[in-house]
């Protein structure tokens, strides 16, 4: 049976990592989270005050693009790859609020999205690989033998990023992840290098309704269909 490269965009909290990884899991392929990769780099630029909720200096984030090594390292006890930089776990790190609120911001650099669309090509280049992000199936593996573009309502998405947060401990309310979620719908799709938008020959999933296995098994008769010989 042949590999194929898959690409999942799609709005924020679609589920998108959480369907990806039991996709990669199940055909035995690479799993990559790019917005995690976008999400570190928000993390560094944080740690060395280069934003904020006011400011954002942008000169000195590219500037240290070349410091700046993001890795996955695949963790037996979750059954996934969590997210490195420069050799430390920042896995819990970069899912707070506070690194939601910023990251569209910093992937509207375009230094920042180059330098990470050329490490994930480099990734995918022998195929074998589910890929999740914004622009996957339209910049990074335009194509891609499967394209999925992932949907669900506002309301639905604020939902579970609330009960991910609270579950991890977090003080945040409702109506403060609603509003980071639609900021991010707007930031993510009007940005001028590389907005969120549907490829043409993506497959349209909204999953407001839709339970996890509901998902996988679709998307996985969807990869049989263009695995089998």
């Amino acid at each position: 049976m042949k590999t194929i490269t898959i690409a999942i965009d799609g709005f924020s909290s679609t589920g998108k990592s959480t369907i990806a990884k039991q996709i990669a899991n199940t055909l035995g392929y690479v799993y990559v989270d790019s917005g995690a990769m976008y999400r570190a780099v928000t993390y560094y630029a944080m740690q060395n005050n280069f934003i904020n909720t006011k400011t954002f200096n942008t000169a000195d984030l590219i500037a240290a693009l070349s410091k700046i090594e993001v890795s996955f390292k695949f963790n037996p006890e979750l059954g996934y790859a969590e997210v490195y930089l420069n050799g430390n776990n920042v896995e819990q790190y970069i899912r707070t609020l506070e690194v939601s609120n910023l990251v569209s911001q910093v992937a509207a650099v375009p230094e920042v999205r180059a330098e990470l669309v050329k490490i994930q090509k480099e990734i995918g280049k022998n195929k074998a690989v589910v890929m999740d992000g914004r622009d996957i199936g339209t910049v990074v593996f335009p194509d891609a033998e499967l394209k999925l573009f992932m949907t669900a309502t506002a309301d639905t998405r604020a939902l579970r990023r609330y009960n991910e947060l609270k579950n991890r401990g977090e003080a945040i309310s409702f109506e403060a992840v609603l509003e980071n979620v639609k900021k991010r719908d707007h930031l993510d799709s009007t940005r001028k290098d590389s907005p969120l938008f549907k490829a043409e020959d993506a497959i349209e999933i909204d999953n407001s309704n839709a339970t996890i296995q509901e998902q996988v098994d679709y998307i996985l008769k969807l990869v049989n269909e263009r695995t089998a010989v």
